[in-house]
Formats: structure tokens, sequence, C-alpha cells
């Protein structure tokens, strides 16, 4: 059937072919309005009722499937908080991930009222985590004290990052206490089911029900993933396939295996915050990265990055290998990238330690002698005495009692150190870069 639509309804109308994939007679497509929204940043960020995708292999599926009812638990307003419920039948249910408020999706709103978890978790099979980030897996302290008590499924990387942030988000919310944040994260960690990618794992297979989850990757970050369910309804012999995108990533990624779009599915929810504009390539944003750095090599400056500590960090210390390792200038060969992040030093320590999960690229450069996340010209500040010295002293490493050979910048959060790396910097000779298209009002 012929279906189009303009605009950006249209644009991701396209995303959500592309999404599918597969040829064209092996489905008949249907566009099925819906409670459903996809998230159009427009400015500040507002619902829209969207074109839900269902992709129906006629050769797969009975004539009659079951439309199993999916909630949005989450703010439908915004782009953090990300929470979806799917209900497989009135006592059985699982849930997609359980994520944080964050920036204006907080903002004039009872916090404590806004992270309580409103809907029954008795019925959750299991929690199905997409990626580490809070605005995915923030409330996960709240699901807890909710009673919830059933497993956290996720990829394998995710399984060793999901515990620093954890970690971090009790340090910043809860509580200081080390002795109960060791409990917590034993809690957490005794409930970790690491799976490998595409693969498909049993929840449940008893005469009602056969409930099944694949993960494939994302290209979002290290262990991002999008998430199948098959659902079986036993008495019936009817099936369901819903797909989950989590945060999808651009392709050719630094580190990132390119994302492979699954054959099709019954319904598809997919999540589009920078859905609505064309990005720019690897090659453009490395440019435009270069370009800054040789001004601030011209003037005798600095260059300030705020990023955020997991994901964005690790892709640019990548770029930074590549500027350094393709220079012919000494000046970028003796250029001093310093990560001023204890919280950004143990995820790039963690990503390194993940390196059968990097892409070809990736271990192309492993074994051709470079390091792309622990390279020469690289320092990590670790303490807070470290950070005060490196503020005040824009040219002096890291001493090597604090920092070690490792990183390049990316602050705790975004705001959070960026005022102070302003002092004793000359504002001519201060650049600060904000990279393109990776913020949006409310993230």
């Amino acid at each position: 059937m012929a279906c189009r639509f303009s605009g950006i309804t249209g644009r991701l109308f396209d995303l959500l072919l592309t999404f599918i994939g597969g040829p064209p007679n092996r489905a008949l497509l249907q566009v099925r309005a819906c409670c459903l929204h996809i998230l159009l940043p427009l400015g500040r960020l507002t619902p829209c009722l969207s074109p839900t995708l269902k992709a129906i292999p006629p050769a797969r599926r009975p004539a009659q499937c079951p439309i199993t009812p999916i909630l949005n638990t989450h703010s439908a307003s915004g782009v953090t908080g990300s929470c979806h419920r799917l209900q497989i039948s009135g006592d059985r249910a699982l849930l997609v991930d359980c994520g944080l408020f964050q920036g204006q999706d907080a903002d004039h709103v009872d916090s404590f009222e806004q992270l309580q978890v409103r809907f029954p978790v008795e019925d959750v099979l299991a929690l199905v985590v997409t990626h580490v980030h809070i605005d995915h897996i923030g409330r996960l302290p709240y699901l807890l004290a909710a009673g919830y008590r059933g497993p956290i499924l996720c990829s394998v990387p995710s399984s060793r990052l999901l515990p620093l942030v954890v970690e971090d988000a009790l340090k910043i919310g809860f509580t200081r206490d080390r002795a109960l944040i060791e409990r917590f994260l034993a809690e957490v960690e005794g409930r970790l089911v690491p799976l490998p990618y595409r693969v498909w794992h049993t929840l449940v297979d008893d005469e009602r029900h056969r409930v099944r989850v694949k993960l494939r990757r994302a290209g979002h970050i290290l262990g991002s993933c999008y998430v199948e369910v098959d659902v079986l309804e036993r008495q019936s012999g009817r099936t369901q396939r819903t797909i989950f995108s989590g945060d999808l990533g651009a392709p050719y990624a630094p580190l990132l295996s390119v994302p492979q779009a699954p054959w099709g599915c019954d319904t598809l929810v997919l999540e589009s915050t920078y859905g609505d504009r064309r990005h720019e390539d690897r090659r453009q944003r490395r440019g435009r990265l270069k370009v800054a750095i040789d001004r601030a090599l011209e003037n005798g400056g600095t260059v300030v990055i705020p990023a955020f500590s997991i994901g964005r960090t690790q892709e640019l210390l990548y770029e930074m290998e590549t500027l350094i390792h393709q220079a012919d200038s000494p000046r970028w060969r003796e250029l001093e990238i310093i990560v001023d992040s204890p919280l950004a030093a143990r995820f790039t320590a963690v990503y390194r330690e993940l390196k059968p999960w990097w892409d070809a690229e990736a271990h192309a450069r492993l074994r051709a002698g470079r390091h792309p996340l622990s390279f020469e010209n690289l320092y990590t500040v670790n303490l807070h005495e470290e950070h005060e010295r490196t503020v005040a002293y824009p040219g002096r490493k890291p001493s090597p009692g604090g920092g070690d050979r490792g990183q390049r910048h990316g602050q705790r959060r975004a705001g959070g150190q960026l005022p102070e790396a302003h002092a004793g910097r000359p504002a001519p000779r201060r650049a600060v870069y904000r990279l393109p298209g990776r913020r949006h009002a409310g993230a």
C-alpha cells in the first residue's frame, strides 16, 4: 500500500521503513494510529500522535494477531525518563527501561512524586535495559523500592557499566554512606542477567505463553541495544513480535559496530529524540573539532569540551587519537589531552576492558599498535585536588600521584565543572566547543 506524509512526519515514516528493513515483498506494511508517542524535538518538545508501523509477514502469523497493550510510563512531552510496559496478559508484563527525568522534563514538578513508580510491579517478568544512560536506568532504585524482585536483562557490556552509573546516581540523589551503597549494588548485581547479542532468551515457556527476548546492537553507546520481544499465546497459537528501539545511534560511530535492522515486527516502539534532522557525518564533525583545536594552538589557548562521561567522552578520545596520529605538526604531537572527570575515567577504563565488543576499525588500530583510549598525550584527573591544580594552571599536567595516562576532557555532567574550567583563562584564548547535534532542550 502507498502512504505518504509531509514534513517531519514523512521523514519519520521513511525512517520507520528503513528501520524495519527487508525486501518489500516479505511484508505487508500497515499504518496504525495509536496512542504511542514519537517525540519530535522542535524547540520545546511536544507529543505527537504518531504512525506506528506494523510489518506483517503473511507466512509467519495468523490473520488475526492480538494487539498487546503498551503503556508509556514516562512523560510523553520530553526526551528523558524512558520507561515502557508491555502487558502480555492480566498477570504478566515486561518492562523496558526505567529512566530518570532530567533537565526541563524535571522542571516545575515535585521531584519525589515524579520519581515514584506508580504502576504495578508484581506482574513484571523482567526489566530489560536498552543502555545505561541515566535517563534509561536512573529510576532503578525506586523500582526496587516499589517491590520489584525480578531479573535485570541487558547486554554483556551494559552489565559491566550499569553498576558504575547506579553508584553515581545513589551518591548524587540518595546517600554517600558507603555501606548502604555497597548493599544496594550487591542487590543490583545479583539481579543482572547479561545476554549475548542476537540470541533468543526465554523468560517464560509454559502452558499459557512462551515469551522470548533478543538484543540487537543499537549503535548508541557501548552495550546499547534494541529489544525484540516475541510472545506466543499457546491456547490460540497466535504470536506477536514487538520491537523497542531504545536510543538508536548513527552508523559508523567510533568503537561501535553498525546496527543491523530487523526483518520485521508487528509493533514498533521508536524513540526519536534526534529524529528531525540530518546529522553531520563523522568526518565533518572531526573536521570541525580539528579547526577548533588548530585555532587554540595558534593563539596558545585551551579548548574546553563539555561532554557526557559515558559514550561521548570515549568517542572524543577516539577521534582525538585519530587527529594526533594523522597530524604532521609537532604542536599536535605535543598536544595534552586531559580528562578532568574521575567518573569519565572509570567509564573509559571499563571501555578499554570491553575490547571484544569494539568494532572492526578499532581492532585494526589495536593490531597496528595504536591505543585509541590510552595514548601518549592522554592524562586523567582522578582527584579533586588535581582538578583544582589543572584549572589554576591550564598548561600543567596532572602529577603522577593523581593522574594517569588514559583520557580526555568529559565533565561529570553538563555544567558541573565548566564554570571552574574557565578560571584563569583569558577569554580570547579560550574556546568552549559544543559538539553539534548532541544536546537538545530538555536533554
